[in-house]
């Protein structure tokens, strides 16, 4: 009995170990991807950053995801597939504009109203009800934001409300996803978006396409196997930790992100967006943690 406590206990110490490698490598390829964007952004289009990033995500999977091609040729809920990524393109497209324009900092704290949207498309979409702890994060989150842009201290950047727009597209995009994964596993719908954005990619690209030098290869691929990479760890943290410990881990990519842009591009550090960004994240905590006790409350007996 005792050397079967001591393994669990020793296997559950092993999990929380793993899950943080994992995490951590997913927020380091997260900040990989930004700052491969943003170099791409230097002599490329934003749509054909967005371009080359699919077509090294197809190169990806056509080396390791074949075992997946017979569960996708069978299309299972094509239409849901095509609404997903026609969203998740247009929130990327966003998204790329801010870290192209904004402070990676900035970037990765509106980033995090992420779960607010998910809330609320979950209530309109899904009709989960809208407890009183997720409208306190939705309300936290919105004082949130009201920090860090700080409407009325001088003009507000428009990339900040398109950041916003874009975290908005990514809650939306969720949605649909836990839709798709009632029907098709993980892997195939990663293959999906790729085969989907990459023609929207290409048709994007062509209409503001730039000169391709050798030097922005490695951009592309610090960008492409980045998006890849940063997905794959975080699933595989998520399978070993609650949401409710990745949630304050995650938003360490706040100020990693504000290490980079200081050593890379001489970007100031902004306190307001670390305030701003303490306020979403606690107000998203307290709703994670609440949503668990009452989990754990009819689970008792």
């Amino acid at each position: 009995m005792t050397a079967n406590i001591g393994s669990a206990a020793l296997g559950g110490r092993s999990d929380f170990v793993q899950g943080l490698i994992w995490m951590a490598l997913s927020m380091t390829a997260f900040i990989g991807m930004s700052v491969g964007s943003r170099e791409m952004a230097e002599t490329l289009s934003i749509r054909q950053v967005l371009f080359f990033r699919a077509l090294v995500g197809l190169f990806v999977i056509l080396a390791v995801g074949r075992a997946l091609f017979p569960e996708v040729r069978r299309a299972a809920k094509l239409r849901l597939h095509l609404a997903r990524n026609v969203i998740h393109f247009t929130a990327q497209y966003f998204w790329t504009i801010g870290v192209v324009l904004l402070p990676l900092a900035s970037v990765f704290a509106l980033e995090f109203t992420m779960p607010i949207w998910v809330t609320l498309f979950a209530w309109l979409l899904l009709r989960e009800r809208l407890t009183g702890p997720r409208l306190l994060a939705t309300v936290g989150g919105f004082v949130g934001v009201m920090v860090i842009v700080r409407p009325g201290i001088g003009m507000v950047d428009p990339a900040a409300a398109l950041v916003l727009v874009a975290a908005a597209g990514y809650g939306l995009s969720l949605i649909l996803v836990k839709r798709l994964t009632q029907h098709c596993s993980p892997g195939a719908i990663v293959v999906w978006m790729i085969l989907i954005q990459l023609p929207l990619g290409l048709l994007a690209a062509l209409t503001d396409w730039q000169p391709v030098s050798v030097t922005d290869i490695p951009w592309m691929l610090v960008a492409g196997v980045g998006a890849l990479a940063a997905h794959y760890c975080q699933a595989q943290a998520l399978r070993r930790l609650d949401a409710s410990i990745l949630i304050p881990i995650d938003f360490l990519r706040v100020p990693m992100a504000a290490v980079v842009g200081y050593y890379l591009y001489a970007e100031a550090v902004d306190l307001w967006v670390f305030l701003g960004g303490g306020i979403i994240l606690l107000s998203n905590f307290q709703a994670v943690m609440a949503e668990r006790r009452k989990a754990a409350a009819v689970a008792a007996p």
